[in-house]
């Protein structure tokens, strides 16, 4: 097993995740079984608990974990499913520790951070890195580890001095560390400023770790002078000094890192048994990178939801309608909308702000009601429900959004007999469930490639209640996708509308950049006022420059139709 750490340097949020990804990613093109794990150094047992504005959204896992959102910047670069150990926290750690003491697994030692913890993180990672990740069960040949936070700070000390152990057990050749730094660029002076990653550097060095690759991220490509005082100053080669400049789309990075010499510098560090030759997995992904800055046709959606100051709220849901407008050949514009803004005391309060978020919605070409919990903005969103269905714009509700559908027609949603109100944390509905499609007429079944049932990721406390449902249908609003004992309401969809389709699941955390998800790809279809003719040629774009991107790709248990290419 081959480990690589990706730590970080000067400021949080500098793009460690999407480096980590980027790594794995291009390894895994060499042919490589890649596996990630995510560390962060908070006490909270998981994510589950956070308020979006926090750390952006929480992304539940096919076994209902709930975990940081870089997991899912994992799975949708490295295209696999990962486990709830695969984000391993301060509580979690201590947690097992804890336990095993009051056990008297340490036969009355004193448990201390040094040897007890450092030794519980390093038997995580081992274990973890095992665990198969792909479909083919094929057990992992390299894991990437991305420890959150920044070098230095006080709660990440203990997972530094771990690795720092770690690096000698598991010798030279199969450990290496990847250090993620900003080089700022005072537009006083416009010049690149090396100290921070210099004092960032040292600081890593003091505490055991020495970097073998220096990423420095920077708004304007580095300059060899700024280049060779980095690896003069940090003890490395030139060569080990790699530019992630800003780009225009995430999925440049890996292509970035590429051309940089990355993967050969990683192969020849670590020992590993690859052939450099073209890799059709990077191709694919450089068609779609080139394909993302050449587009022409817009759509714009308006996301109507209760977090909007802040998009990581919403990320997965982004990427979501990134996947699928990428697959329709539009550039995609969304319209962020905070649903209070649309409620009548939002007109008496703020009458500005109030007719701004209504000019926002009518003037978006489709609409999407994302999940969220408790009661505040959820009139604004049935509002924005209430207008889609009555103007017939294309209308995608998810988890909430699909029962407040339900409840603007009739408003009635039940507890959980599976929901225990006691803790908050870890007591909802969550992880893989299977949906069984009750209509062979059903718009979302066809998206889906007539599929008779699919499985996807939930998070919810509340669901509709079945006793009405003959009430709705009678009016043309049908449940066309139920759970498996037919008790749980999984999928909405209204007569006489080009798309008004709610779903109680979340489709978004399986959506891939070259894999759109259906529920999305169907709304922007719709938006985009294709999805007619999509529907009628069998669920095909048009063949021509057809890319075969999606051609026969397996999602769900389920292969989709060879369907995305090039309007």
């Amino acid at each position: 097993m081959k480990y690589i750490l990706v730590t970080g340097g000067v400021i949080s949020g500098i793009g460690k995740g999407i480096i980590a990804s980027s790594v794995g990613l291009i390894l895994k093109s060499c042919g490589l079984h890649v596996t990630a794990i995510k560390i962060d150094p908070y006490i909270n047992i998981d994510a589950g608990t956070f308020s979006p504005y926090e750390h952006g959204e929480v992304f539940v896992l096919d076994d209902g974990g709930e975990v940081d959102l870089d997991l899912g910047n994992y799975e949708r670069f490295l295209d696999i499913r990962l486990t709830r150990d695969n984000n391993l926290t301060t509580g979690k750690i201590y947690q097992s520790v804890i336990n095993k003491e009051r056990r008297g697994d340490y036969l009355g030692k004193t448990v201390q951070v040094v040897p007890h913890i450092t030794d519980a993180i390093q038997e995580w990672v081992v274990k973890q890195a095992k665990i198969s990740v792909d479909d083919d069960g094929v057990e992992p040949q390299v894991c990437v580890i991305e420890l959150g936070g920044t070098v230095g700070d006080i709660e990440s000390m203990p997972f530094i001095e771990a690795f720092r152990q770690f690096q000698f057990k598991v010798k030279r050749d199969n450990f290496c560390n990847i250090h993620v730094s900003l080089v700022p660029q005072p537009s006083a002076t416009g010049e690149q400023k090396t100290k921070p990653t210099q004092n960032s550097v040292r600081e890593l060095r003091g505490l055991g770790l020495s970097p073998d690759l220096i990423m420095c991220r920077c708004a304007t490509p580095l300059e060899n002078a700024v280049k060779e005082k980095i690896s003069m100053f940090c003890h490395v080669e030139p060569t080990q000094v790699i530019c992630v400049a800003d780009v225009s789309s995430i999925y440049k990075v890996p292509l970035l890192l590429e051309d940089q010499g990355v993967v050969g510098y990683i192969c020849q560090r670590l020992d590993l048994p690859i052939e450099m030759r073209a890799r059709k997995m990077l191709t694919k992904w450089k068609e779609m990178s080139d394909r993302s800055d050449r587009l022409l046709e817009h759509v714009s959606v308006a996301l109507v939801g209760k977090y909007t100051k802040f998009s990581d709220s919403y990320a997965s849901v982004i990427k979501a309608l990134e996947h699928s407008a990428l697959a329709i050949n539009h550039k995609l514009e969304i319209k962020f909308i905070d649903s209070a803004d649309l409620e009548p005391n939002t007109l008496q309060e703020e009458p500005v702000k109030y007719h701004e978020a209504w000019q926002k919605l009518c003037s978006a070409d489709g609409v999407l009601v994302p999940g969220g919990f408790g009661v505040r903005g959820t009139e604004g969103k049935i509002q924005a429900i209430s207008w889609a269905r009555k103007k017939k714009k294309p209308f995608l509700g998810i988890c909430l959004g699909m029962q407040l559908a339900v409840c603007e027609f009739a408003r009635n949603v039940i507890d959980m007999p599976e929901h225990n109100p006691g803790q908050m944390g870890g007591t909802m509905r969550l992880g893989k469930r299977r949906t069984i499609f009750k209509s062979n007429t059903s718009i979302l079944r066809k998206l889906y490639g007539d599929a008779e049932y699919v499985d996807e990721r939930h998070r919810h406390r509340f669901e509709v209640n079945p006793e009405l449902k003959h009430h709705f249908e009678e009016r043309g609003f049908h449940f066309v996708g139920q759970d498996i004992e037919g008790e749980r309401m999984e999928v909405i969809e209204l007569d006489d509308h080009a798309y008004f389709v709610g779903v109680q699941y979340h489709p978004e955390f399986t959506s891939r950049p070259i894999k759109p998800s259906p529920p999305y790809f169907g709304l922007l279809l719709a938006a985009a006022g294709k999805l007619q003719s999509y529907l009628q040629k069998g669920c095909r774009l048009s063949p021509r420059k057809m890319s075969g991107i999606w051609a026969g790709v397996k999602g769900n248990e389920k292969s989709y139709p060879a369907s995305i290419g090039f309007l």
